[in-house]
């Protein structure tokens, strides 16, 4: 699929890799939607580019997103691409020892974490693509995984959520491909964003390096053109593309 002209949400397109996204597909003329929380970043978004359509919505919450992407069809009708891009970065092993003793990972950041990286990718393709089959649009669903999905220590939500991503990429591929909607996924290795650098302290960051064959970490931009590939590949489909300079969790 040719992205130029397409009606596309992209899911936390303030900033990062996301954003990265958005300013590529403006310059290629396609109809971009953003779907994130942050409300300042979106009235800068729009104030950049006039002709992105901005929504204020918490995809990690099911009543927000159907709300949300009702208003959204009811003025664009059905999109053509859906990128699920919105997510948090967390990191924090099952248990840990400290100066007073076992500490447990935080049962509140475990739920609030497999909502925003796993429930917002079900919630946001759930009511995208029902539009998209009630309209008969064949269309391209994109989920932004993560190499983390293998199982990296100390990141035991995170890999959760990026894994149950990954196995619903392939669910989803079986289901919806005959009705013309393909479902792919990009697993980004350690990218230079505002998210990494909140996350992973820089000694891991230093670490983490050593074992990427190109000695760096990977650019939003170069993310961004991964998921463009994806969405331009029609015999691309139910699989995981990564995308980590030859990093190997």
């Amino acid at each position: 699929m040719d992205a130029r002209g397409k009606k596309v949400i992209v899911t936390g397109g303030v900033r990062g890799l996301g954003r990265a996204l958005v300013e590529k597909l403006v310059a290629m003329e396609a109809s971009v939607a953003v779907f994130d929380l942050n409300a300042q970043g979106l009235a800068e978004l729009r104030a950049r580019h006039a002709g992105v359509n901005c929504f204020e919505c918490d995809v990690s919450s099911y009543e927000h997103v159907t709300e949300v992407a009702r208003r959204y069809h009811e003025q664009f009708g059905a999109a053509d691409v859906l990128v699920n891009n919105a997510g948090i970065l967390y990191s924090a092993p099952l248990v840990r020892i400290t100066m007073s003793g076992v500490e447990r990972h935080d049962a509140a950041m475990w739920d609030k974490v497999l909502a925003a990286d796993l429930s917002s990718v079900f919630y946001m393709t759930s009511v995208v693509v029902e539009k998209m089959i009630a309209t008969r649009t064949k269309g391209v669903v994109v989920n932004v995984s993560s190499v983390s999905a293998a199982g990296n220590a100390g990141q035991s939500a995170y890999s959760a959520a990026k894994a149950g991503v990954n196995a619903l990429t392939a669910t989803w591929a079986k289901e919806l491909s005959p009705m013309g909607i393909r479902v792919v996924a990009v697993a980004p290795g350690f990218t230079e964003t505002e998210s990494t650098k909140e996350a992973i302290s820089e000694a891991v960051l230093r670490e983490t390096l050593k074992r990427v064959p190109l000695k760096r970490l990977g650019k939003p931009e170069e993310i961004a053109d991964g998921i463009l590939a994806l969405i331009e590949n029609d015999f691309f489909n139910g699989k995981v593309f990564e995308l980590d300079g030859g990093l190997v969790i």
